[in-house]
């Protein structure tokens, strides 16, 4: 069952339930426990005097799984079954569920949620398994190295009984140190393919309780009305028309003049009222660009020197030695703007209690953004501010923004009211496909040079687009040397062992608001550098995969060794190069978020009647496999969101609006795409790493690959559908 409460309601209740072990850190970073009476610290691990014992999930779920993988190694450090614990979703406290890979930042994304809790979720397991033992032993009067804990019962010789009847009194031991994590071999739960989700049966029952689901009493619903161009602000309105709408209330300019707020007592009413309102808007500062100046734009600058040498490299020596190779393949590509368009549309409900305290209950993504905005805006202390993260049907970046952008519209609409009600923000299909964040518009231009026996003697790699990171609070800490390393990354720190590497580097002009997508850079970076190893391939004579291979050689250098390892699971289980008749193959390898996938599409049809999409055969080395079940699922779902997209989304604009309003015109994946996946895990002993995202950046380039196999055709500007290719 999920349960979703407050730091302070967690706290009240573990003192109302009797004796309770509390096992987690402390702000310097040390272990500690502590009883009810003087729980003092947020825990990781909470056992109430029942044997109940739950794990605070301090990363927000939003159907990658951390609620299923995070109780898993407690589950496994302790010695439990995965019935046996539950889960709840920890409060927002950066001091101490801070993503370690973050910095002081309490945050989910960037698929870091197993990798920065791996360690220590597991320490906060064992801690709590010796404390439970080390209380057995006092009361049975034996040696503690003689007891263990097994399916939730304690045991030593003919002795055994329920965590339950230590909870009390190892609640009174101090933390160990430095408890012993158990050896992969004594794992009954990690990497055990038959452990399932823990969420997945409230969702199939309608018991998952998802922010879109929060009424409370007595609560309005608003809406923002926005102006048609991101920039516009909104100087007065006339709500004639809104009046005669029931259910209406009333609307307001938001504080920073960014829209108008309107207030109703339910979503219909509101859509409503919205539609009718008349608004004044000042578009001076707006944006007014069409797609094609944008592409422009980018074409230019990928044309001219680069702003930043990524790689220090010397770029004559570079296109020198291209121009004097035998054999020179040039391209350029183009990437779209893209929506994130997550199933649950954004929302969230704020309510202020009678303490003068602000609630928010919504899927937080990264709690600390809001937090921070809410004191600013409320001008209350840290601990005045409370949120409450609920489940989010999806996510793909889009609820991680720097600025907090709903949270921040949320709080901006309740604070212009008297805050006798509460505020339930919501965001429709239209609202999140014409008026959020997108994938930034990107191109590359790339000019390999190939010698007499088709080996690589020269890449120059141009990139040019709009940075998600620059302008933001995070460009302190994430630019370096002027360069967002967002932009470049899958090229400028790709495995491949390639001589006269030359990365260049040009920031363009904004388009509307951009922000993270699923994989991040590695979205464009991947098809670029998987397209073109493909096309230096062919201009060589030589297999695709061999030719990866060779540049993946070294088998000391761990990141080849790993991707090449990727590589050949991926093409043995695919059967590459043994199509049936009537079908192509392509294949792409990338690393992404620590992890390496490989995979191999299959398709049949041709451009004429369509081409159909046989099979997707991807394999994964991302370390442990801490829930096998999940890592699957999360490679399916990175699969379907690349391919998906690629196939025929792309958001346009007409003087600066966006064009495209719903799923009739930016279409998602259908569940007939793709008539199969099929996903290998490679074995290893690696601590693990991403898996949220690393399935989508070699998807695209392989179906484009086993395109250009079965037709001739090379897609080098984005999506297909709009390139000749079609689909069945």
């Amino acid at each position: 069952m999920t349960i979703n409460t407050s730091r302070r309601g967690f706290l009240k209740g573990a003192a109302a339930a009797g004796a309770v072990l509390l096992v987690g850190a402390r702000p310097d970073g040390a272990l500690a426990a502590a009883s009810s009476e003087t729980a003092q610290f947020n825990p990781f691990v909470k056992i109430d005097a029942d044997g109940t014992v739950t794990a605070i999930v301090k990363h927000f779920e939003k159907g990658q799984g951390p609620a299923t993988g995070l109780p898993t190694l407690i589950a496994e450090e302790i010695g439990l079954t995965m019935d046996q614990i539950e889960y709840e979703f920890a409060p927002s406290d950066p001091n101490v569920y801070n993503n370690l890979l973050f910095g002081p930042f309490q945050g989910t994304g960037g698929s870091t949620a197993m990798a920065n809790s791996w360690l220590q979720y597991r320490q906060a397991g064992a801690a709590a398994r010796e404390m439970l033992i080390n209380a057995a032993a006092q009361s049975w009067g034996v040696d503690a190295s003689g007891i263990t804990i097994e399916e939730g019962i304690v045991k030593s010789g003919d002795k055994s009984a329920p965590i339950a009847e230590f909870v009390a009194a190892a609640a009174q031991l101090d933390a160990p140190a430095e408890p012993r994590l158990k050896d992969p071999s004594e794992f009954r739960l990690i990497g055990n393919e038959a452990v399932r989700r823990k969420d997945s049966a409230i969702k199939g029952n309608g018991q998952a309780m998802y922010a879109m689901d929060v009424h409370l009493p007595n609560q309005m619903i608003a809406m923002i009305k926005r102006p048609e161009s991101k920039g516009g602000i909104a100087l007065g309105f006339d709500d004639s028309a809104s009046k005669e709408v029931k259910g209406y209330i009333s609307a307001a300019v938001l504080p920073n003049q960014a829209g108008v707020a309107v207030y109703a007592e339910n979503t219909w009413a509101a859509i409503q009222a919205r539609d009718a309102l008349e608004v004044e808007w000042d578009m001076s500062g707006a944006e007014t660009r069409d797609s094609d100046q944008i592409k422009a734009e980018i074409m230019d600058a990928l044309d001219a020197e680069p702003t930043y040498n990524v790689n220090k490299a010397d770029f004559a020596a570079v296109s020198a030695a291209i121009d004097g190779a035998d054999t020179v393949v040039e391209r350029t590509f183009y990437f779209p703007l893209l929506a994130h368009a997550p199933m649950e549309p954004l929302n969230c409900t704020i309510e202020q209690t009678a303490e003068g305290d602000i609630v928010l209950h919504d899927g937080a993504q990264m709690p600390t953004g809001p937090h921070m905005a809410y004191q600013q805006i409320f001008e209350l202390p840290a601990e005045k501010i409370h949120i409450n993260t609920m489940l989010a049907g999806g996510s793909f970046g889009r609820r991680a923004t720097p600025d907090a952008d709903y949270q921040v519209e949320a709080a901006l609409a309740f604070v212009v009211t008297d805050r006798s009600r509460p505020v339930k923000l919501v965001w429709t299909r239209e609202d999140d496909i014409r008026s959020g964040y997108y994938r930034p518009a990107f191109g590359h231009k790339v000019r390999v040079g190939l010698d007499g026996e088709g080996n690589i003697v020269g890449w120059h790699h141009q990139i040019a687009g709009q940075s998600v990171i620059k302008g933001t609070p995070f460009e302190a800490v994430l630019v370096h040397d002027g360069v967002d390393h967002s932009s470049v990354e899958g090229v400028s720190d790709s495995p491949y062992a390639i001589p006269g590497m030359a990365v260049g580097l040009t920031d363009t002009p904004k388009a509307t608001t951009v922000l993270w997508w699923r994989s991040v850079g590695h979205t464009h970076t991947g098809y670029a550098m998987e397209a073109m190893m493909d096309l230096a391939a062919e201009a060589a004579g030589r297999d695709p995969v061999e030719f990866r291979l060779a540049h993946l050689s070294d088998d000391s250098n761990a990141d080849q060794a790993r991707k090449a390892g990727v590589l050949k699971l991926a093409v043995e289980k695919a059967g590459w190069g043994n199509a049936p008749a009537g079908r192509a193959q392509g294949i792409a390898v990338h690393k992404s978020f620590g992890s390496y996938v490989a995979e191999v599409v299959e398709v049949s049809g041709d451009l004429d009647s369509g081409v159909r999409i046989e099979k997707v055969t991807c394999a994964v080395d991302c370390g442990i496999a801490v829930n096998p079940d999940v890592v699957k699922a999360q490679i399916e779902g990175g699969v379907g969101y690349g391919i998906g997209h690629v196939m025929r989304d792309q958001i346009t604009l007409t003087s600066g609006a966006v064009d495209q309003f719903n799923f009739p015109d930016y279409e998602p994946l259908r569940i007939g795409d793709i008539q199969a996946i099929d996903v290998h895990i490679v074995p290893s002993a690696e601590a693990p790493t991403g898996v949220g995202e690393p399935g989508t950046p070699p998807s695209a380039p392989a179906l484009a690959n086993a395109i250009r196999a079965l037709s001739g055709v090379k897609v080098t500007t984005l999506p297909m559908a709009e390139n000749g290719v079609t689909f069945v």
